[in-house]
């Protein structure tokens, strides 16, 4: 399990996987918004690629993030398209409806910084985000990503063409923050 200051970063448990259906992949919207695939309907106990975890695949390592307070599910954040040969990943997070807006997302931002830098020992890490997800944007930004671009008219959601934001973070940029 990997700590931050409110959040725990843990293996995805059995029973996160109907709540995280349930609250995150069910919800049209939200799911439209934070995957880059047409959101289609995943039956009750079927193999739901955003929630299976596969431990042969190496490019992709799916978290469950929980309240370090009360141990309460809060989302789900993952390092995806993980690039052993150039040592660079992204990350991403969700979190569920009731624990957004209350400061988690920056602590999960800096953990998978964490999990990515010093654990797994990469060099550059990178967050692609709609343009007017204000929330990941400043996740990003406190934990010293900086905005390198934005890709326009990059992404179908919900019958329109938005902006997504790439932002970038080096590894001796992490280390280089006081909080790290």
């Amino acid at each position: 399990m990997l700590r931050g200051k409110r959040i725990a970063l843990r293996a995805r448990y059995e029973e996160d996987i109907p709540v995280l259906r349930t609250e995150l992949y069910d919800d049209v919207v939200n799911s439209s918004r934070s995957d880059s695939s047409p959101w289609r309907p995943a039956s009750p106990g079927s193999e739901d690629p955003r929630l299976a975890v596969d431990e042969q695949k190496e490019r992709y390592v799916p978290f469950s993030v929980v309240d370090l307070e009360g141990g309460a599910l809060v989302g789900s954040a993952s390092l995806w398209g993980i690039d052993t040969h150039n040592r660079l990943a992204h990350l991403g997070v969700d979190l569920l409806p009731a624990w957004r807006g209350k400061g988690y997302g920056s602590d999960v931002v800096a953990v998978l910084c964490h999990y990515g830098f010093v654990v797994r020992g990469l060099r550059r890490l990178q967050v692609e985000t709609l343009a007017d997800n204000h929330a990941m944007l400043r996740a990003a930004e406190r934990n010293g990503f900086v905005r390198e671009g934005v890709l326009r008219s990059s992404a179908w959601v919900l019958g329109e063409i938005l902006d997504e934001v790439l932002l970038g973070l080096l590894a001796e940029e992490w280390r280089a923050r006081p909080e790290a």
